[in-house]
This record gives structure tokens, C-alpha cells and sequence, in this order.
């Protein structure tokens, strides 16, 4: 009798330590995928700045460039819908945990980085424009933001691979599954991106 009792005990106690030990890792993997989700969402809200930045220098640039009274006013045009294009899609972490949103937005981003091109190219057909004070310090502003959304991408592509793969991988992706955590997108390279733009003056 005792010996069955003290069997008991022991197989209670092992029971208790594998649940504990169970719920350790449980415990611990999860809270590590929540700092990595936070650091995810860190990374975003920086792209989602530098993207903001430039939004707002889109318009002091284009009210510059419409001061000029023989400027292509398609090229302005083609810009100011683009940033309105731009502007209707929904930010904020949601576009992250959304591949359809995300892409959307993506695109429309891709759509503004384009018109703005076109417009920066344009304006070397007008010196007075490339004497413009105001237009080149705007010029300036936004080739620097262009270098800074660079960056935030890689960052934010950099701790989204890390996310990932936490999320992936064994025993990770039962709790991840479970605790609902899933992939983040990426940032891609437009197509057509190796290719060098066709600049016709």
C-alpha cells in the first residue's frame, strides 16, 4: 500500500514538474514573440514617419513648382493625385498584419515615388526653377526623406525576417499558432526597379 502511494506521488510529481516545465517555455517563448511583435510595430511606425514626411513636403514642393507659369501641368498634376492616392490609404499597424492592405499601400506609395520623379526630372528643363531657393531647399528635403524611407524599409524588412522566423520555427510555430502571432510582410523592389529610369529632355 505504501509503495503504491509513494509511486503515485512520484508520477503527480513528475506530472507537476513536465507541466511546469511546459508552461515555462510556453510562457517565455510567448513573451518573447510580443517584444519581437513590438519591435516589429516600432519599426513600422518609423517607415509610417518618414512616409508622413514626405507627404507633407509633396505639397510646399508642388505649390512651388505651380509658380512657374510655363510647368508642364500634367507633370504637377500626375503628383498632387498621386500623394491624394497616397493619402486615402489606411496606415498604422493594421496594414502590417494585413497582406492585401499592405500591398496597397505599397503601391500607392510606389505610384507617388514615381510622379515624383517624373517632377524632379521635369523641372531640369526650367532654370528658373533650379534657381528657386525655396524649390531647391524643398528638393533637398525630399531627397534626404527618399534616403531615410531606404532605411526605415531595410530596418523594418530586417526585423520583420526576425519576427518570422522566430514565429516559424519549432516549437515556436504551435505557440505562435495558438497565441495567434503571424508573418509580417515585406517591403519589395517595384517592378522594373533594376532597371534604370528613361530621362528624355
Amino acid at each position: 500500500m505504501k509503495r503504491g502511494c509513494l509511486f503515485g506521488v512520484v508520477v503527480l510529481g513528475a506530472i507537476v514538474v513536465l507541466l511546469f516545465m511546459v508552461g515555462s517555455l510556453f510562457l517565455g517563448r510567448y513573451n518573447q514573440m510580443v517584444q519581437m511583435q513590438e519591435r516589429v510595430n516600432e519599426s513600422w511606425a518609423q517607415v509610417e514617419n518618414q512616409y508622413q514626411r514626405r507627404f507633407d513636403l509633396i505639397d510646399q514642393l508642388v505649390a512651388t513648382v505651380k509658380g512657374v507659369a510655363n510647368f508642364e501641368r500634367e507633370t504637377y498634376t500626375a503628383v498632387a493625385e498621386a500623394r491624394a492616392k497616397a493619402g486615402q490609404v489606411q496606415i498604422g499597424t493594421g496594414v502590417i498584419n494585413d497582406p492585401q492592405a499592405f500591398q496597397r499601400f505599397q503601391a500607392a506609395q510606389e505610384e507617388l515615388t514615381s510622379a515624383l520623379s517624373r517632377l524632379l526630372v521635369t523641372v531640369e528643363r526650367y532654370p528658373e526653377l533650379k534657381a528657386n531657393q525655396n524649390f531647391l531647399e524643398l528638393q533637398s528635403q525630399i531627397e534626404g526623406t527618399e534616403n531615410r524611407i531606404a532605411v526605415e524599409r531595410r530596418r523594418f524588412n530586417e526585423t520583420a525576417r526576425e519576427y518570422n522566423a522566430f514565429i516559424r520555427t519549432i516549437p515556436n510555430n504551435f505557440i505562435a499558432g495558438i497565441a495567434g502571432f503571424t508573418p509580417k510582410p515585406y517591403f519589395e523592389s517595384a517592378p522594373g526597379a533594376d532597371k534604370a529610369p528613361k530621362v528624355e529632355f
